[in-house]
């Protein structure tokens, strides 16, 4: 960086001091101020905000009150009740979120953070990312407000977690009640929005109050599972994620995961497949649960007759066998026990059955793929694959395993459809 470079963020960082510091150093253009804002029309008041946010943003504690004449409190507290009373309306509810914000993230101005909490401010804040007819840009700037909240410390992410209104809870010198959960609202929120950026935004902000939040760790860990079965498949996506994050720091694994695991294999969404065998291959490390998910794996390979329909089109259950047929072939790779046990449950057969599943045939190929990497990794497979099948099936098999679904008879089907009889 040159001198000349250096020389301009000097001048600019002075000219904001000096403006900050002599903008309202006089009470009596506080009070200026603080009038035009009790008797100024939404008008009037959005204009006052937007030269706040310009003046503003990235402004320390100390800074904002040399703004307000040591009265910052004061501006706050009106922004913060004026919220309150317009936020089921919409007004200027974009501009009043950000300028709440300049305050909570304000260096050294944890009181503006005290403040805002003792009048209800996040339950306020908490409603909006509630709304059902909220804008997107308006549940994405309440969000980022409750994210500024709860990076402050344990006590705010146990507050923002408290349940329901049963209890009182303290925090530091002030007492509020809370109705209802922020976990479950956030929660609602991620698996009803189709935005992007919200997504993302209710993600890290679940993923940051399962960290440092011991008591209420396990809860979001419910919170994630129970996403799992969401009808969004962003938020799918997003759960199974978070899982793979937060599954080490929890420990033991709760048995309730392994069903909606296994469901997203029937996703037609392929970052969701992508994530469900992430996930999987993530939960096959824990004992308590590996037997259940081994077994569910290697039982999906042959749906049941009322899952499997009419083969005339591709339906949920053979995306699940191709699913669960692809995340076999991953684990071939994970440990030399897994392929054991796969064996012993005679997975070997029940992909040759797959591989017969000519109403879909990406079914057909993760089969194939997944024979083709057991065969590599395990002689005694490699004898009873080629036992079953016959030289010529198999030689097909082990030189062109992506491709080997297209070029079955409806004899070398028949053979493979009967490997399970």
């Amino acid at each position: 960086m040159d001198l000349k470079t250096l020389y301009k963020i000097r001048t600019s960082l002075e000219t904001r001091r000096y403006y900050l510091s002599s903008s309202m150093a006089t009470t009596g253009e506080v009070w200026k101020l603080l009038r035009r804002w009790d008797k100024g029309s939404n008008a009037v008041r959005e204009i006052m905000l937007h030269e706040f946010l310009s003046q503003c943003t990235n402004a320390t504690a100390s800074e904002l009150e040399a703004y307000f004449g040591d009265c910052g409190s004061l501006f706050l507290a009106r922004l913060t009740a004026w919220l309150r009373l317009t936020y089921m309306v919409g007004t200027c509810l974009d501009s009043q979120l950000k300028a709440i914000s300049i305050f909570l993230s304000a260096a050294s101005g944890h009181y503006f953070l005290v403040e805002f909490l003792e009048v209800g401010g996040l339950l306020t804040v908490l409603e909006i990312v509630r709304l059902k007819n909220a804008k997107d840009k308006h549940q994405l700037e309440a969000m980022k407000l409750l994210a500024l909240i709860i990076c402050k410390g344990r006590q705010y992410k146990e507050l923002f977690c408290e349940s329901h209104g049963k209890k009182i809870v303290f925090v530091l010198y002030f007492t509020t009640l809370l109705s209802f959960t922020g976990l479950k609202i956030v929660a609602e929120c991620l698996g009803l929005t189709t935005s992007p950026s919200l997504i993302e935004c209710a993600k890290d902000l679940l993923l940051q109050l399962s960290m440092g939040n011991p008591n209420y760790q396990n809860q979001i860990y419910k919170v994630f599972i129970t996403l799992l079965s969401s009808t969004s498949h962003q938020a799918q996506r997003t759960a199974a994620y978070c899982i793979r994050q937060i599954q080490p720091l929890i420990g033991a694994v709760s048995p309730l995961i392994v069903d909606p695991s296994l469901q997203l294999l029937r996703s037609l969404h392929v970052d969701v497949q992508c994530e469900a065998a992430e996930l999987i291959k993530e939960l096959v490390n824990y004992k308590e649960i590996q037997d259940t998910v081994l077994n569910e794996l290697v039982r999906l390979l042959k749906p049941s007759v009322e899952n499997a329909g009419s083969s005339s089109a591709p339906l949920p259950a053979h995306i699940q066998q191709a699913g669960a047929a692809k995340v076999i072939g991953l684990l071939v790779h994970i440990d030399d026990n897994i392929v054991k046990q796969l064996l012993e449950l005679r997975v070997v057969r029940h992909l040759l059955y797959a591989m017969s599943n000519i109403s879909y045939p990406d079914c057909q190929r993760q089969a194939a793929l997944s024979l083709f990497a057991l065969v590599s990794t395990v002689v005694s497979a490699k004898d009873e694959v080629k036992s079953l099948l016959g030289e010529n099936l198999f030689q097909q098999l082990m030189s062109i395993p992506e491709d080997v679904y297209s070029v079955l008879t409806p004899a070398q089907v028949d053979v493979l459809h009967s490997s399970l009889r």
